[in-house]
């Protein structure tokens, strides 16, 4: 009652927070006038002041208000927009590292040129990110107009670019790109061989648009670099032909959990099923030796039970394609790790790919955790502000809408079934194209749509293809007329090419708009429709000229009246069809309704068979509803019935941020080892040469081998000389009289470790000098890099494997994050003891062949990447690098991929299929 009180007088923390900005506010618009005087040419000489003051000592926050103030004007002259006072205080709240809550239509991607160009004065590079290609490059295109005016580059970073446009992009002022393309460049840029072939240069300061999809919502799958490993499709087939033999009673699922297993009885069926298909050769299931059958068949199982075609995942062009569960796109290139994707293409009988090995791998929480300020925006962030702040260290602060927010949010209502739900939503669709209104229905999944898409024809409706010219001409029309539109347009991962040109018209009067999840379309719904799109949409064929130009002025008008019209209605109907898990996806639709004071209202329609209030303790209500003699078609409609789903989706929301903490919690783990080795491989790329480094590693490796075997103050007959002798040989390639040596009067261990490293010093030294010092410094940390990455590899496998087996240490009553922790750390010290033996055992073998060049002035072949042991040197005549004995390292085996080495983005692959290994092996998935 004390704090309620305390508000009212004082206001909340967040009030009182935004108010702190006003003085600035003040004083940018004290300067307008000032600024807006200056022809373009001082105008644009701005910048070049800027970062004058900047080079002098001045600091980010001394140039806001003069920086903000020349945006401002820019955007004016070249947008023709000219940010509002709330979208300053937007842009001081990301120029702050904070994340800045805008509701839908106030204007965020304006926001964000604010602090992106004042960050950018720097020269270090400022990232925005968008959570889609589209987004990236209409956002890029549309500000770069005025980034470009003030002086400063916009570079794009979109999917199927090559590396010297990415670079190009790197090195621009401003870039923007998706969360997923910064991420795979990140990682590979740690996977090159030479610093100049890197494209990021530094994480200095990010924005992240629609930041919860992003931060939160794709934080629980990691970012994943893979290589292949052995084709097992046969058997991902033959497992998904005997599964369908399983009946009820066989297995178990639980939807909470998103888990699936066999049963005792089920065990025993399956056994028999696989013995039948020849596939359980011998022993029972979980035999160690048919522990890979195992895996095959829990894959198979999920796949079948837990993951659905057109909500999880769709199959076009003999692909399944992931679906994003929050914003209802497609996702091309990412696939389900463990054998899973395979498991979902054997079920729908497409071209089953190969699995993949881990080749590097990071978090968006590690990799946005890079930079040394990020900040966010989007419509939906306060419900999560605890995660943003104990992840990232964010704040999230709720600007105020530009113009008060007219939309009314009614209660939601509750049928029995998922047939009388939709029953309820189509009446409530005749109802609005009775007065005009346009409606948006809102579902969490393709399946939903296409359902509600197929009750709406069964009713004398007609779905509109986009296929024909005319698009959405019969709604048009039928506005025109004023009479009600029998056509709806549905809007999912189907159709995401024209998303934008159907979320930009679903605000003509009589519209009907069927849409999977609203996050991220980045397109305003305009009421009476978006005038400038429908023009360059409907006549994209026509020619400049007064007929173009009158047909476009008939359509802007048309847009005005259509306009007024849909006021007069009551502006956009939200309808949603169903209760997203999470609170800010249901914040997201609704949102979509009232931009800029425009009139709205927003409705949900629930059933006690949605999943969520299936999952989530539906019995009691439903006891509830038929205590209340709730007859068929009719809906209970209270307040305390949006609580109660509120309280079910924060169960979600907590469980979904524990698992997503838990994953960070193992994934730091193997951050902070991540960081290390990364770190010391630039060190290696950067340094002209690695030799002191070479140097260090074999005398470590002479200690090391000497420490093994002879125990310290142990007298010479209690030495293991065979074992010492041996493994000199193994690691130095050096024969030497190590029995003889133990026999001599007086010697100590001290004596023989400094033979030994004199010996191995001297022997390499021969082999620089006939080797030549130029072609050993670039060998030694070609051998060292591939060495490393090679180690790192198999490395994160082992982390994989404990990880997913460290839980059971929990039932000896041990902390299963600690001891991931302690066996983590040992598994890092085992790792560099074998990069410095498998370094030094290299290197004290290899020898370099030299061929003369075939004609005067022409150099060996080269690979794309300039890396492995086929680089250019010139008049050297280098042409490959072997080991002495019987590996070569470029003695490559068709059949074994660990033989290949370094291969060429653009050469013939290895394994003789004749495509470019880029298109084949070296594919990133």
């Amino acid at each position: 009652m004390l704090g309620a009180l305390a508000k009212k007088l004082f206001g909340s923390s967040n009030d009182r927070r935004v108010k702190g900005y006003g003085p600035r506010v003040a004083a940018i618009n004290a300067l307008e006038n000032e600024i807006a005087a200056l022809s373009d040419e001082a105008l644009q000489a701005r910048t070049a002041e800027f970062r004058q003051q900047l080079a002098n000592g001045a600091k980010l926050d001394d140039l806001l208000v003069p920086a903000f103030a020349t945006v401002r004007e820019a955007a004016k002259r070249v947008l023709g927009q000219r940010p509002y006072d709330v979208q300053l205080v937007g842009g001081m709240v990301l120029h702050e590292g904070a994340i800045a809550e805008m509701k839908t239509g106030e204007g965020k991607t304006l926001v964000a040129t604010l602090p992106t160009y004042l960050n950018a004065l720097e020269g270090k590079g400022v990232h925005v990110v968008t959570v889609n290609d589209y987004l990236a490059r209409r956002d890029a295109e549309w500000m770069a107009k005025l980034y470009n005016f003030l002086g400063l580059s916009v570079g794009i970073i979109v999917h199927g670019i090559d590396d010297e446009e990415r670079q190009r992009a790197y090195a621009s002022d401003i870039t923007y790109g998706t969360n997923n393309e910064f991420g795979f460049d990140y990682l590979r840029d740690n996977m090159k061989y030479e610093v100049a072939q890197m494209s990021q240069r530094g994480h200095h300061f990010a924005i992240v648009d629609e930041v919860d999809s992003i931060l939160v919502d794709e934080a629980r799958t990691p970012l994943i670099i893979s290589g292949p490993l052995d084709d097992k499709s046969d058997l991902y087939v033959a497992i998904d032909k005997i599964l369908p033999g399983l009946v009820a009673g066989d297995f178990e699922v639980d939807e909470k959990q998103r888990a699936v297993s066999l049963t005792e009885a089920g065990n025993e069926h399956i056994e028999e099923l696989l013995r039948e298909a020849d596939l359980l050769k011998e022993g029972d299931l979980y035999d160690a030796q048919n522990v890979t059958l195992v895996h095959h068949v829990n894959q198979g199982l999920r796949a079948h039970s837990l993951f659905q075609r057109d909500k999880d995942y769709i199959v076009r062009n003999d692909e399944v394609v992931i679906i994003d569960e929050f914003t209802g796109r497609m996702m091309p290139g990412r696939r389900y790790s463990e054998g899973l994707h395979q498991a979902l293409e054997a079920k729908e009988h497409v071209t089953v790919q190969p699995e993949n090995a881990t080749l590097a791998s990071i978090t968006f929480q590690n990799y946005f955790r890079l930079y040394s300020k990020l900040a966010g925006m989007t419509g939906t962030a306060s419900t999560e502000a605890d995660e943003f702040f104990e992840i990232y260290k964010l704040e999230v602060v709720e600007i105020p809408t530009n113009v008060p927010v007219a939309r009314k949010d009614e209660d939601d209502e509750v049928y029995r079934t998922f047939e009388e739900k939709v029953r309820g939503v189509i009446r409530e669709i005749k109802a609005a194209q009775e007065s005009g209104q346009p409606m948006l229905v809102g579902t969490t999944s393709i399946e939903r749509s296409e359902l509600v898409a197929e009750m709406l024809a069964k009713e004398g409706f007609k779905q509109i293809d986009f296929s024909d010219p005319s698009g959405l001409e019969p709604i048009y029309a039928a506005a025109r007329a004023g009479k009600p539109s029998n056509a709806f347009a549905v809007l999912n991962a189907r159709f995401h090419e024209l998303e934008a040109y159907i979320v930009a018209q679903a605000g003509v009067p009589g519209a009907i708009t069927i849409a999977t999840n609203m996050a991220g379309r980045g397109t305003d719904i305009q009421l009476g429709g978006n005038a400038e799109m429908r023009i360059n949409h409907d006549l994209a064929g026509m020619a400049e000229g007064p007929e173009r130009e009158a047909e476009a002025n008939r359509i802007r008008a048309e847009v005005i009246d259509f306009k007024q019209r849909v006021i007069k209605a009551g502006g956009l109907y939200i309808v949603g069809t169903e209760r997203h898990e999470s609170r800010r996806i249901d914040n997201q639709l609704r949102g979509r309704a009232g931009r800029q004071g425009d009139p709205g209202r927003s409705k949900f329609f629930l059933s006690l068979q949605d999943d969520l209030m299936r999952i989530f303790g539906s019995d009691r209500m439903d006891g509830m509803l038929q205590k209340l003699g709730l007859k068929e078609d009719e809906a209970i409609v209270h307040p305390w019935i949006n609580k109660a789903v509120e309280k079910a989706q924060g169960k979600v929301e907590a469980r979904n941020f524990d698992v997503r903490k838990n994953i960070l919690k193992y994934d730091d783990v193997m951050n902070s080892q991540r960081k290390v080795v990364f770190e010391q491989r630039r060190d290696f790329m950067r340094q002209p040469t690695v030799r002191e480094t070479i140097d260090d590693m074999r005398q470590g490796v002479a200690e090391d081998l000497v420490g093994r075997h002879i125990p310290e103050e142990a007298y010479p007959e209690q030495w293991d000389t065979a074992a010492l002798k041996e493994g000199v040989m193994q690691f130095l390639n050096l024969d030497l009289p190590i029995e003889d040596w133990a026999k001599e009067e007086g010697i100590a261990d001290t004596e023989l470790r400094e033979r030994i490293r004199k010996i191995a010093d001297e022997d390499y030294a021969a082999r620089i000098e006939r080797n030549t010092e130029e072609v050993m410094t670039y060998v030694e940390k070609q051998v060292l890099l591939q060495t490393l990455d090679h180690l790192w590899r198999e490395h994160l496998v082992t982390l994989d494997h404990l990880r997913q087996v460290i839980g059971w240490r929990g039932y000896a009553q041990r902390d299963p994050l600690n001891e991931y922790k302690q066996e983590a750390f040992e598994l890092y010290d085992s790792l560099t003891d074998r990069l410095r033996e498998q370094v030094t055992g290299n290197l004290m073998r290899i020898e370099v062949r030299f061929d003369a060049p075939e004609e005067p002035g022409s150099l060996p072949p080269q690979d794309e990447a300039g890396s492995g042991f086929g680089g250019d040197y010139g008049a050297a005549g280098l042409q490959y690098a072997a080991i002495e004995g019987d590996t070569a390292v470029l003695d490559r085996n068709p059949t074994d991929p660990a033989s290949w080495g370094k291969v060429g983005r653009n050469e013939a692959c290895p394994c003789g299929s004749g495509k470019k290994y880029k298109h084949c092996h070296g594919q990133f998935v």
